[in-house]
């Protein structure tokens, strides 16, 4: 073995050609970018939604509806889970609990809704509750308490 016979190994190395570097390389000349244009020239950065001057998809489509930024989205829990929950010998449910048992995720707000039958007698804590909802816990002999 001597320096004559080197070669890096195997897959070290990438077989990728050299651009503008001389006519010879076959790759000189506006080394494959083309003619003129914004594409050809350096600093070239294409923004998101960019159709080449021709009017975006996105501001040629009709907008419509309204969206509230102020909207408080609730995570909707039955009244038949609570039960169920009851029926693991949990006496007091409140958003811990409900996280515990993957209900609800870190930073849900949840909403109580009248859905289904309660037997057991609970001490509910939610941020709101449905008119159903209280009713039936209040019937079964709990209480409900807003967060």
């Amino acid at each position: 073995m001597d320096l004559s016979n080197l070669k890096p190994a195997k897959g070290s190395t990438k077989n990728k050609k050299r651009v503008g570097r001389g006519e010879g390389s076959g790759r000189g000349g506006t080394s494959t970018r083309g003619h003129k244009g914004a594409k050809s020239r350096s600093g070239y950065k294409r923004k998101k939604g960019f159709e080449g001057g021709q009017m975006p998809l996105q501001r040629t489509t009709p907008k419509f509806g309204f969206k509230n930024r102020n909207r408080v989205e609730y995570k909707g829990i039955n009244v038949a889970v609570l039960q169920q929950l009851a029926d693991k010998n949990i006496d007091i449910i409140d958003i811990h609990v409900l996280k515990e048992n993957g209900l609800i995720a870190k930073s849900d707000l949840v909403k109580i809704l009248g859905n289904g039958e309660i037997k057991a007698k609970l001490k509910v804590k939610a941020h709101a509750f449905s008119k159903s909802a209280i009713e039936k816990i209040e019937a079964a002999g709990g209480t409900t308490e807003k967060i």
